[in-house]
């Protein structure tokens, strides 16, 4: 927009036939041969925070709805499709160094520990290698066995996280190669690893991750894949076979997000308990822990995540009619489990939540109608399913946390990146 600037009056084109005259009096918006233009005045609550939350109430939300984009830019240029082949052209370790990896070490804290157990499922069904898991605030404190044949991940959203970094080191020094997955270019886990996996989900303001977390899993996917090709331990159909429903996700996360009014609802309904059960099974197990996670972040509410069965294994006694149960059942091989694990949960009189790309009549037999709920997710890969599958547990988090009143973008005593041990 052009403008002729003095100290005495502005005089700024809005456009082929209209300007505005701002002197110390006020505004006056004219024609270009001086005749007054009526307008109406509209005051603009933004400010440049507002602005930067491109219209949402929160960075979160902004952040949530962000993920169909995160995904997309994480697999981009990436796969090759016709192929069956993945490429990641800044991990710098060559076929012949993951050929020989007899063991993959997953290390991380927080939401980034819980995509690490993801992807303990995926590199162990993909590529065949033995995964270990490990909080980077443990690692090293436990003098861990490593060498040379050893591949050590690091999963960090801002590569500054102290206990991480920390605990990269310790594998380095046992010998290990090492990969940082991150969002952070150019962040200290990316200048201390082997190789790099960015994630490529754009800055993410919430102190709650949600869309780096979501990368990360795609990450992960990707990584996973690529050893499973480069060790033969995946052919090419199967590979494409997988790309293909990695190319989906976007449009299946946007489906997700359409339930955002009926997740309001539900979240309306509980926003006032006092404690959480999540649970999940198999690789959808993480998710039940990531949810738990969100909820307690930025609601403040106590929450469990476990794994479903081992609900009989403790966690049933503190089952009653004030424990909302939310279950993460996608159809797979442990689906009539799950099951029989909400009617468990039922028989004591819980209020249920259920997750899944089952039809409503799956569960009729259990769910009550005016007690019960069913959030339909989309189906996808049986690998792929925890990310669908949190989508609706960070939007339960996010509007419990609104309705009782948090900060959710700041929760009290958390930062975004915890740079001290």
């Amino acid at each position: 927009m052009p403008a002729i600037l003095s100290h005495t009056r502005d005089v700024v084109f809005l456009g082929d036939e209209e300007m505005a005259i701002v002197t110390h009096g006020g505004v006056e918006f004219t024609d270009y041969g001086g005749q007054t233009v009526s307008t109406s005045t509209q005051r603009i609550q933004w400010d440049p925070v507002m602005a930067e939350k491109a219209g949402y109430k929160h960075f979160m939300r902004k952040e949530i709805f962000e993920q169909p984009w995160a995904l997309q830019e994480t697999v981009l240029g990436r796969v090759y499709e016709e192929h069956g082949r993945i490429f990641l052209g800044e991990l710098e370790l060559d076929d012949q160094v993951l050929q020989s990896i007899d063991k993959v070490i997953l290390l991380a804290c927080g939401t980034s520990w819980h995509a690490a157990l993801v992807g303990k499922f995926l590199i162990e069904q993909l590529a065949r290698v033995p995964v270990e898991v490990d909080y980077g605030s443990e690692y090293r404190y436990r003098d861990p066995i490593g060498n040379d044949n050893t591949l050590a991940v690091v999963i960090t959203q801002s590569g500054e996280t102290a206990d991480t970094l920390a605990a990269l080191r310790e594998a380095k020094t046992k010998g290990a190669k090492s990969v940082a997955v991150c969002n952070v270019v150019g962040s200290m886990a990316t200048r201390d690893a082997d190789g790099i996996i960015y994630t490529h989900a754009g800055p993410e303001i919430g102190v709650a991750s949600t869309k780096a977390f979501t990368s990360q899993l795609v990450a992960l996917n990707l990584l996973a894949l690529h050893l499973g090709r480069v060790r033969n331990e995946l052919g090419a159909n199967e590979t494409r076979e997988h790309i293909d429903a990695l190319t989906r996700l976007p449009g299946l996360v946007e489906q997700v997000l359409k339930q955002d009014h009926l997740i309001e609802s539900i979240a309306k309904r509980f926003y006032r308990s006092s404690n959480f059960l999540y649970l999940g099974r198999g690789i959808n197990y993480p998710v039940a822990l990531e949810g738990a996670l969100k909820l307690k972040e930025i609601s403040y509410i106590h929450a469990e995540g476990y794994p479903a069965g081992e609900m009989k294994h403790g966690p049933i006694a503190l089952i009653d009619e004030n424990l909302p149960v939310v279950a993460i059942v996608p159809q797979d091989k442990v689906f009539e489990k799950m099951r029989g694990n909400l009617q468990e949960a039922k028989t004591r009189g819980a209020a249920i939540i259920v997750l899944s790309d089952a039809p409503l009549d799956a569960f009729e037999a259990f769910l009550e109608p005016n007690k019960d709920h069913l959030i339909p997710v989309p189906s996808t890969h049986p690998l792929l399913t925890p990310i669908p599958m949190v989508v609706p547990l960070q939007l339960l988090a996010y509007h419990i946390a609104v309705l009782r009143g948090c900060d959710v973008d700041q929760p009290r005593n958390l930062a975004k990146s915890v740079t001290v041990e």
